[in-house]
């Protein structure tokens, strides 16, 4: 009698899992504009309080590269009828678990797609490459601004054409600024100082320019 009593209560244990087959989910993922949800996650969830649902809670399918996913579970006869919800992404679908269908389906699977609210966000490519545009429309405004205020000068002017400004020289006898190329002629005539001598003199006031600029 023991015996027996021991037998039927595993028949009762084991019966709902001699029952339950393998339920399959599949469908495609996407967002509002239609791009596929790639490699993402979608769970199982469960409404609050639907106890007969918590068992398939944190079940969970990666979605491919173009949005297809599989999500899979044991559904037992007793379970046939019941909702779960598939979250992606914080946004939640409702699924009817339906054995009749998923028996009678060609592929062994039931297809529900999930069709997000949100846009996907952007790529981080994209980003920089719009850091980037706007970097260098900066850096090109100010470029123009300061060769138009150039531009509005003589001396700018003439250096957009090429022609630069002669360097000043401090002349060694009087300390007044001249011009470099003027400078021999300044010590001869202004100061009555030899060709040669003056030529001496202006090439150590270059050299002393060369030391301070290196």
């Amino acid at each position: 009698m023991r015996n027996l009593a021991l037998a039927a209560f595993l028949v009762i244990l084991f019966s709902p899992l001699a029952s339950a087959e393998t339920y399959r989910i599949g469908g495609k993922a996407t967002y509002a504009d239609a791009t596929p949800v790639s490699l993402d996650y979608v769970y199982v969830e469960c409404e609050v309080g639907a106890y007969e649902c918590y068992q398939y809670r944190g079940t969970k399918a990666m979605t491919s590269a173009y949005g297809d996913f599989t999500v899979v579970i044991d559904v037992g006869n007793e379970e046939d009828g019941i909702d779960i919800l598939l979250t992606l992404r914080g946004e939640n679908f409702t699924h009817t678990i339906d054995l009749e269908r998923h028996q009678n389906s060609a592929e062994g699977k039931v297809y529900q797609d999930l069709r997000l609210s949100q846009n996907p966000t952007p790529s981080g490519v994209f980003m920089g490459f719009g850091c980037f545009i706007v970097l260098f429309v900066l850096v090109f405004v100010s470029v123009l601004l300061r060769t138009g205020r150039r531009l509005s000068t003589r001396e700018g002017r003439y250096e957009f054409m090429g022609y630069r400004k002669a360097p000043l020289l401090e002349c060694p006898v009087c300390q007044e600024r001249i011009f470099q190329h003027e400078m021999v002629k300044h010590l001869i005539v202004d100061h009555d100082i030899e060709p040669f001598e003056a030529g001496e003199m202006t090439g150590k006031v270059m050299r002393k320019t060369w030391t301070e600029e290196e």
